[in-house]
């Protein structure tokens, strides 16, 4: 099937990443947006806007009846849902194929494979793929039992979790039945799923993830990310490809994720997150992403594809196209979120109309956002407004490039994270490459950096 008319089921800077892509393909697309959403620069650019619902995310980009309501009456040929909201959600897709229209994503039973952190642990093992040790707890006696046999600091996980809710670090067993009572109801109110489990909470470890592509019979990979700049689960700097990896860990990575891959017959794009113990040199399964994740355009920058349009191809039925030795990587590339949060008490979101927006251009540099001066940042999403990505012939290149940029970018009216990027990028333990995800952390409790409000 060729999709003529594409719907997207979400907003920012991934709804306009996605409109062109889909220009560029001939595609003509309507925006599913929320009221807050309706004169945004990605509502300006899509060939359509459909308006469903109210600001709340429960009442429009999370109503799933809606989205595709919306498809319906536009007569979409298909959905793509982005990353975030529905993008995972197995009842979107379920919903999609009865309404007779394409789900950009995987199938149904690889959603619900994957979606679960437990099942999705069931998977790894049957594909051989090494594990962190652990499991679900039902109550205090079951997560004392499996703390004791799996050794203090463990890591309280939410089942349903994702972005770091739910997820608690606990040292030692004093503090266990209080720990899993705050992240249990903490997970029931975010993921209306109450289950937990534990693993061993690695101390110095490493976030890598490898980019997979399938269409149901071949699975490629298109190389490491580096995730491990985190701030309270969330990422704020990626790169690839990842750096100071040994050539074994890396190929080893890669082939267990090509090998999950190949066990979930998987369709799509998506992404196998490991955890990488810096001190032992070996990894871990994670879990899956069945979408597009914020950092594709590293992985884009180094192999010169377009993967929102290799997803696009892939719902249309089409074969990859592309064997894994066509796969080349080039230079290095290294992405900063760009946050509308106060880093000076305690990143506080910050809405507010952006008065300007400056963001340097050139060789190497692209900027993925959905702001300009005049935008409304609205109170009720997620405080992203944009993506600066850099590439350089080699890592060393590529932070310097990353380093002048940041000098000269400037977003006015609301307070952002440009600061805290700055100081990132300055850190000579950043710059050498290779920190593990205590990082950011370590250096924000030391208050080793001074970080304003707002960027002039």
């Amino acid at each position: 099937m060729t999709i003529h008319r594409l719907l997207i089921a979400n907003r920012g800077e991934i709804a306009l990443r996605i409109i062109r892509t889909c220009q560029k393909m001939g595609i003509k697309t309507v925006l599913a947006a929320s009221d807050a959403d309706m004169v945004s620069v990605p509502a300006q650019l899509a060939n359509q806007v459909v308006n469903i619902g109210p600001p709340s995310s429960l009442q429009s980009y999370l109503n799933i009846d809606k989205v595709v309501q919306a498809a319906v009456q536009c007569s979409a040929d298909a959905i793509h849902p982005g990353y975030g909201f529905l993008s995972e959600n197995a009842g979107l897709a379920s919903a999609c194929e009865k309404a007779g229209i394409l789900f950009i994503g995987p199938t149904i039973n690889q959603l619900n494979a994957i979606g679960d952190k437990l099942k999705a642990r069931d998977n790894a093992v049957a594909a051989c793929l090494p594990i962190v040790p652990g499991g679900p707890v039902s109550d205090t006696n079951s997560a004392e039992t499996l703390a004791s046999d799996i050794g203090f600091p463990v890591l309280v996980k939410a089942v349903g979790g994702g972005g770091g809710r739910g997820m608690q670090i606990v040292h030692d067993a004093t503090s266990l039945a209080s720990t899993l009572s705050l992240a249990q109801a903490e997970a029931e109110n975010a993921f209306n799923d109450k289950r937990l489990y534990l693993e061993t909470y690695v101390t110095s470890g490493r976030h890598v993830e490898v980019q997979i592509l399938g269409d149901g019979n071949t699975v490629i990979h298109l190389g490491t990310r580096d995730c491990s700049i985190q701030r309270r689960y969330q990422k704020l700097v990626e790169e690839a490809p990842a750096p100071e990896l040994s050539t074994a860990l890396r190929d080893a990575m890669e082939t267990a994720a090509v090998d999950f891959g190949k066990h979930l017959a998987y369709r799509g794009a998506g992404t196998v997150e490991f955890l990488v113990d810096t001190n032992k040199e070996t990894f871990y399964f994670l879990e899956m992403n069945a979408r597009i994740q914020v950092e594709h355009p590293v992985t884009e920058a180094i192999t010169g594809l377009d993967l929102v349009a290799q997803q696009i191809r892939i719902a249309e039925g089409r074969p990859l196209g592309i064997n894994q030795e066509d796969v080349t990587f080039h230079g290095h590339a290294i992405e900063c979120r760009l946050n509308a949060e106060d880093c000076s008490n305690d990143f506080l979101p910050c809405p507010g109309t952006i008065t300007q927006a400056i963001f340097p251009a050139g060789p190497g540099i692209r900027i993925d956002t959905h702001i300009e001066s005049g935008s409304i940042v609205p109170p009720y999403y997620d405080s992203l407004l944009g993506k600066l990505i850099v590439w350089g012939e080699d890592r060393q290149e590529a932070v310097k490039q990353l380093q002048s940029t940041l000098a000269r970018c400037q977003i006015e009216g609301v307070a952002s994270n440009v600061m805290l990027h700055r100081a990132i990028l300055n850190e000579p333990a950043f710059v050498k490459g290779g920190v593990d995800t205590g990082f950011l952390p370590s250096h924000l409790a030391a208050g080793d950096w001074k970080l304003e409000a707002k960027n002039g």
